[in-house]
């Protein structure tokens, strides 16, 4: 577009989760009609980092033009069409450092925030708008201080990032998470067994809370509480015996810990550009557990468990109503600030209607369950004793 009034990007990083693509496609119609230039930049900032500041070098693997006939076909459908990564270009190590650049940066970790700001500079970036978690967007808050004029977007179906009651992906992981829970149902009623559900969420139990407090389980154990193994058993031995089908029901967070050893339960033991461990087993430590315990509050009798992880079945697909109709709202919003210039802001939902708050509370402090006030840690269920004036997802309102 020759004579936009502006150029703006767009990226995505870290997990993905359906949203993504209504987001891009509501700010790069909305941009375009506005008269800006819309590029995404691909597989989040590693697209930044990899990027070759040669006019006659073929970065399409980097940054595409965006227009109204790219996004609206990928704007109904799941995942990110611009793809992502879960680079940190404030902390690359040595084996990810592109060829091109080897010969400046030769750390074991490197900052090649320096190569940001000139990539951003190269293709004429003057606004960039990230779509992500709190580790996507806390470099997004790096480069607001280097005076990059950004406005974040939050996404993260574990719906913790601080400073909103809402992030894209959560309304279609908590609604595929009660789907799936329900339809596993049936292979636990017909054996009379526990059915131990492992589910996402690091640091956060919302995914587990919302979903138990909708009727989907019994229990839930989230990262918050380290439980007691022992009391969830005989919890779970009382929910499956009033059961007229003889089982019962248990979400557990994938960042739960278990009281004897307050550790995570880790799949890999390497770790991201963002020091986290890939996650993953919890809910079968949990399954063995019970199914050796159960014998104590059954009359000596085992129980058997129905045990699986959710994992990438709640976050691929097409995202619900929910998670197409707030992506549009964020797009929109972003632009009413790019129009306002006001920037530095992340879009956001509070006390149930859209609104912005500074970026920089994305590294301000972590947001996870209220234990005293949404958490029965003895009866490890929801708590709630009323619901006037909550918002809409009910225990999600922290700031």
């Amino acid at each position: 577009m020759s004579g936009a009034r502006g150029c703006i990007g767009i990226l995505t990083g870290g997990g993905d989760v359906p949203g993504l693509n209504p987001a891009i496609r509501a700010i790069t119609i909305r941009a375009r009609r506005e008269g800006y230039r819309v590029l995404g930049i691909r597989r989040g900032w590693a697209g930044l980092v990899d990027m070759v500041r040669d006019p006659e070098f073929d970065n399409r693997a980097n940054v595409q033009e965006l227009t109204e006939e790219i996004v609206n076909r990928a704007g109904r459908t799941g995942g990110t069409f611009l793809h992502t990564s879960r680079t940190r270009p404030s902390h690359l190590p040595r084996s990810a450092i592109p060829e091109h650049l080897r010969d400046r940066y030769d750390d074991e970790v490197n900052d090649v925030t320096p190569e940001v700001l000139r990539n951003l500079e190269f293709l004429g970036v003057d606004t960039l708008i990230p779509i992500g978690g709190d580790d996507t967007l806390s470099y997004g808050v790096r480069l607001h201080g280097e005076g990059v004029r950004v406005l974040a977007v939050p996404k993260t179906m574990d719906n913790d990032v601080p400073g909103t009651d809402y992030c894209i992906g959560f309304s279609t992981c908590v609604t595929r998470t009660i789907e799936l829970t329900h339809r596993l149902r049936t292979s636990a009623g017909s054996h009379e067994r526990f059915l131990v559900i492992e589910v996402f969420g690091r640091y956060a139990g919302f995914t587990a809370l919302l979903p138990t407090m909708a009727g989907a389980a019994d229990r839930c154990v989230i990262p918050e509480h380290p439980f007691d193994v022992s009391r969830l058993a005989e919890l779970l031995s009382q929910d499956r015996l009033r059961n007229p089908s003889r089982y019962s029901v248990v979400l557990v967070s994938e960042g739960a810990t278990l009281a004897h050893d307050g550790a995570m339960t880790f799949e890999k033991a390497e770790t991201d550009q963002f020091g986290h461990k890939k996650l993953g087993g919890i809910g079968d430590r949990v399954a063995e557990a019970l199914k050796r315990l159960s014998p104590e509050h059954n009359a000596g009798r085992t129980v058997n468990v129905v045990n699986q992880r959710l994992g990438y079945l709640v976050r691929s697909g097409d995202p619900d109503a929910l998670d197409s109709i707030v992506p549009m709202a964020f797009g929109n919003l972003a632009l009413d600030l790019v129009l306002a210039g006001e920037f530095g802001q992340l879009v956001c939902v509070r006390n149930g209607v859209y609104d912005r708050v500074p970026i920089d509370l994305v590294t301000d402090h972590k947001k996870v369950v209220d234990i005293e006030r949404h958490y029965n840690s003895e009866r490890l269920r929801p708590r709630y004793t009323t619901f006037k004036e909550q918002p809409l997802f009910i225990m999600t309102t922290q700031f």
